[in-house]
């Protein structure tokens, strides 16, 4: 038997499947904050285009082990850097290699040596040094060549720009709109300005007025502009305003990839018994079919982001059999796991974006905390997610609370604004470049779980809501009446009103939740009861179903086979065999629920999880046709 069962609790209503909550020891850099800094004579752009990030890699008590590393997160390459950093009185640099460190005091300053100071964008360089003393403070006061440490927009010595007037649209047609606002302020001049659609920047313009074209007939898009100093530095953005395009059309809403979402949960536990590995999404030919990948999960602990399970996420040595691109891992590589697999996966395909999701039903008790700090709460996660061993793995982060104001394995009481703060603050940190997501109910019944949270508000800071639509219903009520997990609309003799895709899309709509941030939610698994009689829906039984890992759970790919499908109700098929029964999708109602998502407007659909597939994803096969 597989050890599943401790992460797979009871849960209902889209809760995304529960995870294993014991502890995982990791160590996580830390990404220093901006500090009181010294100018020196260095590039100004060196603030937006380079990061220095300092690791603790081990502590013995009278000495430690050190690590500095340096990104280039710009466009052109770096020449040379310096970082400068200040230790505690008892704290020092003892040998260090791969840099030249001096120091003045408590000051100390490290140099590149000759041949790692060319960093080219993208790339990393690191440098290593034994510590004396104890180790115990922290690195602070950072500067790289001159500038902030998180390759932040302030520059020393140099106030950034002001916001630029709200904009103001005019000429709006089928397919364009032109945008004006009043120029900023700065103390030394303003360069150019960013314009922003939905969160992304769309064109760097000179001037105080943009027409963007090649959008979408009927569409809603949102944009808002930055200012940048001639130092290089962006200044805060402007208000919003809101733009429909003139005509018909339903439109992605400038969904980042373009085209409609198809996004799988890929979890870290699926690598033990499951035997479940990222290698498993090339293989079964789905890497090429879907758009985006979430990684469940992180946790939330003490109102931060920490890690999940350290081995599976980065330590756990792959082998060549089992590694994306047929190369083993080695004992002293930087990075390994699923992590490192995931690297190998986007190298194959550019096309895939990454997003680590914190949270789930077991882990979710940690947000009520994190709403009381939400600045604290998104640096952490920035932190977290940004951390330079994997940085160029992730491209966003995904919340799954379960769930804000209101119960799920606890219940939380941080009250209705509590998910808008959230969000608000991780888009603030993680900036227009970045994904920001989050996983929500599926209550659509009357004063259910929507109804308790301003989803409208928190959705203005996210790309889309990954809509549960599914876990309706289980044999958590052991005795009935059997119904489907999933049904996509009501039925009659459903046994909860509002418990369907079609009433929560409609309630979060009416909310004010645009149609092109929902996507919706297909499990790759059934759920079912035993010691039925009835074929039809709404059958008495006696318990759950027996399944491979839990009871009343099964994989697509085992009842398949094991218990073919009698009927379909709601959208939803479902199968009774024996004296089980049970509800599943399949490719044919993937494939009517991907076509009612389209007519809906949706930026797209998700599934969880990629392991309830067949070896030759015939389910993600279903979703990305259904969704062309």
């Amino acid at each position: 038997m597989s050890t599943e069962t401790p992460r797979r609790t009871r849960f209902r209503l889209g809760s995304g499947q529960a995870t294993r909550s014991r502890a995982v020891a990791g160590l996580t850099a830390l990404l220093l904050p901006l500090a009181a800094m010294v100018g020196m004579a260095s590039p100004a752009e060196a603030a937006t285009s380079a990061t220095a990030t300092y690791l603790k890699k081990s502590d013995w008590g009278t000495g430690f082990e050190g690590q500095w590393t340096v990104k280039n997160t710009g466009t052109t390459s770096l020449s040379s850097w310096t970082i400068e950093w200040d230790f505690p009185s008892g704290t020092g640099v003892g040998s260090a290699w791969d840099a030249t460190v001096t120091h003045t005091g408590n000051h100390w300053t490290a140099k590149n040596v000759g041949w790692n100071g060319t960093i080219a964008p993208g790339a990393s360089v690191s440098f290593g040094f034994n510590g004396t003393g104890s180790g115990s403070g922290a690195a602070t006061n950072c500067t790289l060549n001159g500038a902030s440490c998180d390759g932040g927009p302030t520059v020393p010595g140099d106030n950034p720009p002001s916001a630029p007037g709200t904009p103001t649209a005019s000429n709006i047609t089928d397919n364009s709109a032109k945008l004006s606002w009043a120029a900023a302020t700065d103390d030394k001049g303003i360069k150019n300005y960013d314009v922003l659609r939905d969160g992304a920047v769309v064109a760097t313009v000179t001037g105080t007025t943009y027409t963007n074209t090649g959008l979408s007939a009927g569409t809603d898009y949102s944009y808002t502009v930055q200012a940048r100093d001639t130092a290089g530095q962006t200044g805060p953005v402007s208000g919003a305003v809101k733009v429909h395009t003139t005509g018909t059309g339903g439109g992605d809403g400038g969904n980042q990839t373009g085209d409609k979402v198809n996004l799988g949960y890929f979890t870290d536990w699926g690598v033990y018994g499951r035997n479940y590995h990222v290698k498993n999404l090339d293989t079964s030919g789905s890497a090429a079919k879907i758009t985006h990948i979430n990684y469940a999960f992180g946790n939330v602990q003490g109102g931060k982001c920490t890690i999940g399970d350290s081995y599976a996420d980065y330590d756990m040595a792959y082998t060549a059999d089992k590694s994306v691109d047929g190369v083993a891992d080695t004992w002293d590589q930087p990075l390994r796991g699923s992590f490192n697999q995931l690297r190998k996966l986007k190298a194959k395909y550019p096309h895939i974006k990454v997003l680590w999701s914190f949270g789930g039903w077991t882990w979710s008790g940690g947000f009520g905390q994190a709403a009381q700090n939400p600045a604290a709460f998104a640096e952490s996660c920035y932190n977290l997610v940004e951390d330079p061993r994997w940085a160029d793995v992730f491209d966003g982060i995904d919340i799954d609370w379960e769930y804000p104001n209101a119960c799920g394995l606890t219940c939380d009481t941080s009250g209705p604004d509590a998910l808008k703060k959230i969000t608000s603050a991780l888009r603030t940190k993680f900036g227009s470049n970045n994904l920001v997501t989050a996983a929500i109910t599926a209550d659509g019944s009357a004063g259910g779980k929507i109804d308790l949270a301003d989803y409208a508000g928190a959705a203005q800071s996210l790309n889309w809501y990954n809509v549960m639509t599914y876990d309706f219903f289980g044999a958590w009520d052991a005795k009935g009446p059997t119904a489907p997990h999933s049904p996509l609309t009501s039925y009659s003799g459903i046994p909860q009103a509002g418990f369907n895709s079609a009433d929560a899309i409609a309630k979060l709509k009416a909310q004010g939740v645009p149609a092109s941030k929902l996507l919706l939610g297909i499990g790759f698994y059934g759920r079912g009861w035993t010691g039925v009689t009835q074929d039809a829906p709404g059958g008495t039984a006696t318990g759950a179903a027996p399944g491979t890992y839990e009871a009343g759970i099964e994989d697509y790919k085992v009842l398949k086979n094991t218990c073919p499908t009698t009927g379909t109700i709601a959208g939803t098929a479902y199968a009774h065999c024996g004296t089980n029964w049970w509800s599943y999708d399949t490719p044919a109602t993937i494939g009517s629920k991907m076509t009612w998502a389209k007519n809906q407007g949706l930026g797209g659909a998700f599934f969880w999880e990629f392991s309830g597939d067949t070896s030759n994803g015939e389910l993600v096969s279903a979703m990305n046709n259904g969704l062309k």
